[in-house]
């Protein structure tokens, strides 16, 4: 007679994981990846990085690890076809949201679904919705006038200018849009172009795009609460499109806050338009 199945259990994740997780990824319909700087495996050695394993056969995952402190974005959620998305988040979110509420006073975890059926499971539980994401875009067929920041400098950002963009970063966004020095590290090393603007040898703004297979993509653009409205992110913004333009690449998008005016209007401003591309983001307090 054949022995029953053993029964899931769950655990974190290890090294000799990762080509099971890839599977997930890269086979299964179910599946849910952060839009990010770092693949979902980069993650691994972090916590929580749990996954659902039976008869030693990896079932479903879950990446949220905080980064940086305080705020935790689900990385990764993925589950495989013989086993129920919404069993394997059930079981899976209760301990993730354990973990995490013993690794700091506050976290906030937040999330970007972008299929329907993962919407479903977060509005099912703790998360709620707080907010959208849209997307606009430059066709690269007109630049924006030029209109000069008096005093301020644009140039390549260097890799001791981390820092101090970090410390840009989180003055300038919310602390679930902030970037950790780490992100910032590989976003910079990622980056097609980044500059910064500078005046006096202090860090006022700083952007960082990357490329895609459909152009270029602004994945940040700040400018330091202090100096804002001075024209520095439009000086950033053009400066940006002069070099896409430049090298030939004539579509370059961005995504920002359906609710930030001042950063729609900035964008607006530059020519970008919206491309009626939105995505929700559901976030859930953990004390």
């Amino acid at each position: 007679m054949p022995s029953p199945p053993l029964q899931p259990i769950i655990r974190q994740a290890t090294d000799q994981d990762s080509q099971a997780i890839a599977r997930l990824i890269h086979y299964e319909i179910h599946v849910h990846r952060h839009l990010d700087w770092r693949p979902p495996l980069e993650w691994i050695e972090y916590q929580p990085f749990l996954v659902v394993e039976s008869d030693r056969q990896l079932l479903a995952a879950l990446a949220c690890p905080p980064d940086p402190p305080g705020v935790a974005w689900i990385r990764l959620f993925a589950c495989a076809a013989q086993f129920s998305a919404r069993t394997a988040w059930t079981e899976l979110w209760p301990r993730a949201r354990e973990a995490l509420a013993g690794s700091a006073a506050f976290v906030q975890a937040a999330v970007i679904p972008l299929q329907a059926w993962f919407r479903s499971l977060l509005e099912r539980s703790e998360f709620v919705f707080t907010h959208r994401v849209v997307v606009l875009s430059w066709s690269g067929s007109d630049l924006p006038p030029a209109s000069p920041a008096g005093g301020v400098r644009i140039r390549p950002m260097r890799s001791q200018d981390l820092p101090a963009v970090e410390s840009v970063d989180h003055a300038a966004f919310m602390p679930v849009w902030r970037n950790s020095l780490a992100s910032l590290e590989i976003a910079f090393r990622q980056a097609v172009d980044a500059t910064v603007a500078e005046a006096g040898g202090e860090i006022l703004g700083y952007q960082i795009t990357s490329a895609t297979s459909a152009g270029w993509h602004l994945g940040r653009l700040a400018v330091a609460p202090t100096y804002q409205g001075q024209g520095i992110g439009y000086a950033l913004l053009r400066d940006l499109l002069v070099r896409a333009r430049q090298r030939g690449f004539g579509q370059l998008t961005v995504n920002t806050q359906h609710n930030n005016q001042a950063s729609l209007a900035l964008y607006q401003k530059a020519g970008f338009r919206l491309t009626g591309e939105v995505y929700p983001v559901f976030e859930c307090p953990i004390s």
